[in-house]
């Protein structure tokens, strides 16, 4: 697993996309978390793309310790022999360029992101970025955005897992769009919440399914079986 540190101007930036939810914390509790280390250490590297030719490419939100359920993903999909590089959501336009640069490269055939809370927020950018240097993405999964994003640009599958009932926000299709996009009301999947989805067992599996369907040819995963009854899909 690769760990990739983009957390240049984080204070101006924290104050805009954390606005939402960090008003909920008492202020002694956020002066604590604020004086927490960021961590930037790089692990051990792997390969570019595994023999699928897949990499993905894992967005946490802010501050990193909400979004610790994605580094579970990563280790789950290590496991199956998917490298990953997981990132904080500062870093997704150089995290762009350099995935561009491997999939131009042959290193990686297939790109697939996920993120988390301001990790959601920021993949539609990063999709229509990749489009832009010519590495379209196969599939890219948002877990609950807090803010109202559209999407353009090439990308296979666009899953997008929100809590209606919370602050999540569904995906808007623009006209721009060349591909499927999906967005999927969790609000009643048992222990569901902002800080807790990407933590959520049930989740996790919908999100490992859908990646597998890519990487090994598998029949894709209905992304509304995690809450069928309030699913909702835009294509």
């Amino acid at each position: 697993m690769k760990s990739y540190s983009g957390y240049t101007k984080f204070v101006g930036k924290l104050q805009l996309t954390g606005r939402l939810w960090l008003r909920s914390l008492p202020a002694m509790a956020l002066a604590l978390l604020l004086m927490l280390p960021i961590a930037t250490s790089a692990k051990a590297a792997v390969p570019a793309a595994g023999g699928t030719g897949t990499h993905v490419y894992l967005l946490r939100g802010v501050l990193n310790i909400f979004s610790l359920g994605l580094d579970e993903i990563a280790a789950k999909l290590e496991a199956q022999g998917i490298p990953v590089t997981v990132v904080n959501y500062l870093g997704w336009s150089s995290l762009a360029d350099e995935a561009a640069a491997d999939y131009r490269s042959g290193r990686v055939r297939t790109i697939v992101l996920v993120g988390h809370s301001s990790g959601a927020t920021v993949l539609p950018d990063m999709v229509a970025r990749l489009d832009q240097l010519g590495a379209p993405v196969k599939l890219a999964i948002g877990l609950d955005s807090v803010f109202r994003t559209s999407l353009s640009g090439r990308v296979g599958r666009y899953i997008n897992f929100y809590i209606a009932n919370g602050a999540g926000e569904p995906v808007a299709r623009t006209r721009q769009l060349r591909g499927t996009l999906e967005n999927v009301n969790v609000q009643n999947v048992p222990g569901v919440g902002h800080i807790t989805i990407d933590k959520n067992e049930i989740i996790q599996r919908r999100v490992i399914s859908a990646i597998d369907a890519v990487a090994f040819g598998s029949r894709p995963a209905d992304a509304s079986a995690a809450q069928r009854p309030e699913a909702s899909a835009t294509r």
